[in-house]
């Protein structure tokens, strides 16, 4: 019998994504072709365990044609083991990475295997404050991992963005985490990943770890460093937000690639066998092989030279859409942005929190998200600020001519806010804008996800 109910929810969700623009910087769209290898047939299939790990250097063609001894737990894994293995291969690529572990289901669970590769509970580990930009999984009180090990927190200068890098060293030297950790989910500047590599590196043991799942598809496409090239030993991400492909985690490093089967000493040489070991059957279980598909269609799509000119274009729309928002009095934290995200203080700037204005906004078709920003006395559902971003515009292929437009509309909305009429006038105007730019995946047949 046909699901009714949620085909028409499903037809209603594509309607609110074409009739609206989405600014939320941690969502983008996918190709129709990410799109069909997550609806595809691998999704029938338990693949419990590891391809073989050889040859990935090789020609794509043989290394989705060969049949190789692998360690899995099940039979019937020839398409699975190649698909699995080319997503493996273009991964590193993509990051030059030694290894690629494309298996874990969110950039948490990513996180969550690396800690559990190479920590003991108890352990330290040194990241971003939470209300200065990190994310809930570098040690949230409320998380599963924060009831494990030991977070401290190094905090930024919120007018700047810059870090303190004598403070950061002088907490490391007495902390001794294991794992330095860069990452973040609300910044919106570019930290130096060789002045955190060199404190690192003091410090006996200490695993390099960065958290780059806003900023993935920047790395890839050029236009934000690498921080395998300063040094760091593990990179962590969604596949998702910049890097524009499925919602999934992965996870690359450096080091020697050994057999998943047999424990390794404990070195840092070994975090690729060490994280591999971790993920399965450390933390999961079967992966997500129609994701993993998907995760390899995404990569491909990210390898093209138009993938470079998408996020160039990500950069140069965020740094116009941060200038048109202070020509109409938005106080920006850090004052503005070098990458593809903009976290903007509206209670300073408008007396409103950021709830009011993340739904008033939705109510025109501009999709956003109340944030916290750094030392915000408000509660966490009515935070001082919102955050923002030009990942998915970008792919509808909205350019810096009209970055003035959705600030206008924003700046129309809150002033608005309690006038129907002018925001169902606003909500029109966004609907009739917003069909002038397709979806991807409402492009059928396209082959090199550029748009």
């Amino acid at each position: 019998m046909f699901d009714q109910k949620v085909f028409e929810l499903i037809d209603n969700e594509m309607k609110r994504q074409r009739g609206g623009l989405e600014l939320i910087p941690s969502e983008n769209y996918v190709s129709a072709q990410v799109l069909s290898a997550m609806g595809s047939v691998f999704t029938n299939k338990y693949s419990e365990g590891y391809p073989n790990f050889s040859d990935l250097d090789s020609d794509e063609s043989m290394i989705a044609t060969e049949i190789l001894p692998n360690h899995r737990y099940y039979g019937g894994q020839t398409n699975t083991d190649r698909v699995e293995r080319l997503a493996i291969a273009r991964a590193r690529k993509l990051f030059g990475a030694d290894h690629a572990n494309v298996q874990p289901h969110s950039g948490a669970q990513a996180n969550n295997a690396v800690y559990n590769a190479w920590l003991k509970p108890g352990d330290t580990v040194l990241g971003l404050d939470l209300g200065y930009g990190g994310h809930l999984t570098h040690g949230a009180p409320v998380t599963q991992s924060a009831q494990i090990y030991n977070f401290v927190r190094y905090k930024m200068d919120p007018t700047t963005g810059e870090f303190d890098y004598d403070e950061i060293e002088k907490i490391a030297i007495k902390e001794q985490p294991k794992i330095l950790l860069v990452g973040y989910s609300a910044y919106s500047r570019i930290p130096d990943f060789a002045k955190f590599a060199a404190i690192g590196k003091k410090i006996p043991g200490c695993l390099l770890m960065a958290d780059m799942a806003h900023v993935a598809g920047l790395i890839a496409g050029g236009v934000h460093p690498n921080p395998f090239d300063f040094g760091f030993h593990v990179i962590t991400t969604t596949t998702h937000k910049t890097l524009r492909g499925p919602r999934g985690g992965l996870i690359l490093s450096r080091g020697v690639v050994g057999n998943p089967l047999k424990k390794p000493a404990k070195t840092l040489a070994n975090i690729p066998t060490l994280i591999d070991r971790s993920v399965f059957p450390g933390t999961q279980g079967g992966p997500l092989m129609h994701v993993i598909a998907a995760k390899a269609v995404a990569f491909h799509e990210a390898l093209q030279p138009e993938f470079k000119k998408y996020a160039a274009q990500i950069v140069a729309n965020a740094a116009e859409l941060a200038e048109q928002l202070k020509k109409r009095d938005f106080k920006l934290v850090t004052g503005g942005t070098d990458n593809h995200l903009i976290l903007t203080d509206v209670m300073s700037s408008f007396g409103v929190h950021g709830g009011i204005v993340e739904e008033v906004l939705d109510r025109i078709g501009l999709t956003l998200n109340k944030n916290a920003i750094p030392d915000d006395t408000q509660p966490p559902f009515r935070p001082s600020g919102i955050r923002l971003g030009t990942p998915a515009i970008t792919t509808r292929g909205l350019r810096e001519k009209d970055m003035e437009q959705i600030a206008e509309w924003m700046k129309l909305a809150i002033d608005n806010r309690d006038n129907p009429s002018v925001l169902e006038k606003l909500r029109q105007e966004v609907q009739e804008f917003s069909q002038q730019f397709p979806l991807p995946s409402d492009k059928q047949g396209e082959k090199d996800g550029s748009n």
